[in-house]
């Protein structure tokens, strides 16, 4: 994820926040002003944002000051200016107490806020910190705007108030909230990561007047949501403003792709990525003490392989573990002359690719755009979420939010940095629920009753789904030394596979499972949908328009037929006619919403594309290899590479 999320509490870690994350992730000298301290640091002041700011009487981009930070988040939860409405109060003779009851804003609470940190993704923050100044601007503009779209989601859609016994009653902020928002520009290794800090304060105003405090487990419960919203705003706005594409990439062999822009070389992300390196090596050492740990007795404490659950919490202790000291923060200037200067030196790319990577970007993204059309059917599109979320969560079972989050991804992959219309993403949920999902809920108190906590699984059932498992690892050597020191790093492993793969038996991930589920719940709405002829045309050809060039039909084996005749009637030819056929019917339209009245206008169109390519396949004798499964093979995407600096 790129976006994170933790809690403010009163106390110590409100002045950890304080000496560090509100300077740039610096150490703050003592007895140091807070604008004197920004300005040594080169980073810029804290700015005031969030729809609540009018009931405190602050103005959206205002500076954040020390007393004001100390007051909401410092004092548990009391108002920005509650000394100057504390002595005013005194002065009008109102007594200590009823003066103190005036500058707070409801109950005194512990925990004072939340902290959100949105980063995007590193091909574009690569963009950020070697494209000149007006680069830099642009990218600085959408990332700032994707973030203020994602708290008015928030402000609109997931924060609630909790009050009356036991927080039964639950009501939305009618003003919004309030956040004080900071910039960084680095990380801990020193290498580029542009990224904000959003302290969110918990307090926010009744319609009755009254203060309360959000509940926090909905910011968590929604995080991911935030995420894709995130990824997929800041990606579309730098696409279209700059001109650019996006792309999968595989991170992790047998994970969901990312979402990149195309034409960032991997080696850049390589260089940016050292940390990375660090928390795998430590991770395969981690890795082996776990399958290995016995008790008292002499028996395995744990199962004899890694589960995600697992292997997600020591990659979390590997990187506590490998964690460096923060570095003296420099100014923006500074710190983009000693990155470019570092990249041309370590990352192994050309200096005259770093120098131009915007006019590399755009040959690539010219590419994408000419080949793939961002076409999205709302009906394919909850087949392809509904699958998904019900696999990738336990016991599918899942709720709304899980839909969205998945919705939201599928947008950027089918869009590739194309703008969409808002609220596709909800129009997506709501087809999956109503026509691919079964409502489980057992009400037993008034949260269940919520729609955002309603409990689904599928109409259909995937019992008969083949488990893809990866081939059988030898056991752990019993005379397996782990690396002397964690941040060396790793030894040469095969291109695909994990960090102490060979070692350490894993249970196999479930995104490779679920994009299976979804393959065979197509095929299955294919077999039944009848009565509409086209439909499975329109099936590969939504999916060809989600996948990269890469990911296409192979070629056929056969060059005797390596004509133009052949290259019209090639498999995936097929659905890119069609595809055409669309995309010319609505010139005008990026996002289609293909539901099946205004499929009817193009069905003709697709039938007889599918049954000239047809006749013409058969002649040809072209064949696509098929996979055990008895789904059609694809090669997989070329160039995995490790991801942010936090590690994947």
């Amino acid at each position: 994820m790129t976006v994170d999320i933790r809690v403010i509490q009163a106390g110590q870690m409100y002045r950890y926040f304080l000496r560090e994350t509100v300077v740039g992730d610096g150490r703050r000298p003592a007895r140091t002003p807070l604008r004197a301290a920004q300005e040594q640091a080169g980073v810029p002041v804290g700015r005031w944002t969030g729809r609540g700011l009018a009931a405190l009487g602050l103005a959206p981009g205002e500076e954040v000051t020390e007393a004001q930070l100390r007051n909401l988040f410092g004092e548990r939860g009391r108002h920005p200016y509650s000394d100057r409405i504390e002595a005013d109060r005194l002065a009008a003779g109102d007594s200590p107490k009823q003066a103190f009851k005036a500058g707070a804003l409801g109950r005194r609470v512990t925990v004072t806020g939340v902290d959100f940190v949105f980063r995007p993704q590193p091909t574009i923050y690569l963009l950020w910190a070697f494209g000149d100044e007006e680069t830099r601007r642009v990218i600085e503009a959408t990332h700032e705007y994707a973030i203020e779209r994602v708290l008015a989601w928030i402000e609109d859609e997931v924060a609630v108030i909790r009050y009356g016994k036991d927080g039964i009653y639950r009501v939305r902020p009618p003003g919004g909230l309030v956040a004080a928002r900071f910039r960084h520009f680095e990380a801990r290794s020193g290498r580029p990561l542009l990224h904000d800090h959003l302290m969110l304060s918990v307090k926010g105003q009744r319609l009755d007047g009254k203060w309360g405090s959000i509940h926090t487990t909905a910011l968590h419960e929604n995080t991911v949501a935030a995420s894709a919203l995130y990824n997929e705003l800041v990606a579309a706005e730098v696409c279209e403003t700059l001109g650019l594409a996006t792309e999968p990439r595989t991170v992790t062999p047998g994970r969901r792709p990312v979402m990149e822009i195309a034409g960032v070389p991997h080696e850049l992300i390589r260089w940016t990525s050292r940390r990375s390196d660090q928390i795998a090596a430590c991770l395969t050492e981690l890795e082996h003490e776990y399958v290995t740990a016995v008790d008292d007795d002499g028996e395995p404490r744990f199962l004899p392989v890694v589960s995600e659950r697992a292997r997600a919490k020591l990659n979390q202790i590997a990187a506590r573990k490998t964690r460096p000291p923060k570095q003296t923060a420099r100014p923006l200037a500074q710190l983009r002359e000693g990155w470019k200067a570092s990249a041309i030196l370590n990352s192994g790319v050309a200096a005259d690719v770093i120098t131009s990577l915007l006019e590399y970007a755009r040959a690539a993204a010219a590419a994408i755009r000419a080949r793939i059309a961002a076409v999205v059917d709302i009906g394919l599109a909850a087949v392809d979420v509904a699958a998904t979320v019900f696999v990738m969560n336990d016991g599918g079972r899942f709720h709304r939010r899980h839909l969205l989050a998945e919705a939201r991804r599928h947008l950027a992959l089918v869009l590739r940095g194309s703008r969409r219309d808002p609220g596709l993403d909800d129009q997506i949920v709501a087809a999956a629920i109503s026509t691919h999902c079964l409502d489980i809920t057992e009400p037993k108190t008034v949260r269940g009753r919520e729609a955002g906590y309603r409990l689904y699984t599928g109409r259909w059932s995937l019992c008969d789904l083949p488990a893809r498992r990866r081939p059988t690892a030898p056991a752990p050597d019993p005379d397996w030394q782990p690396p002397a020191d964690p941040g060396e790093p790793p030894a040469h492993r095969p291109s695909g596979q994990d960090a102490g793969e060979r070692e350490i038996l894993r249970i196999p991930l479930q995104y490779e499972r679920a994009v299976l589920a979804g393959a065979v719940v197509r095929e299955r709405l294919r077999a039944a949908a009848t009565a509409v002829r086209g439909r499975g045309y329109d099936v590969v050809a939504h999916q060809q328009a989600a996948m990269p060039e890469q990911l296409l039909g192979p070629e056929p084996a056969d060059l005797e037929y390596d004509d133009q005749e052949l290259a019209a009637g090639r498999g995936e030819a097929i659905d890119m006619t069609a595809l055409r056929a669309l995309r010319e019917s609505r010139k005008d339209v990026q996002a289609l919403d293909l539901t099946a009245d205004r499929l009817r206008c193009v069905q003709d169109a697709f039938a007889k594309a599918g049954d000239a390519a047809r006749v013409r396949a058969d002649r040809t004798g072209a064949v696509h290899p098929v996979r055990a499964d008895g789904q059609q093979a694809h090669p997989q995407e070329p160039g995995p590479h490790r991801g942010r600096e936090a590690g994947h």
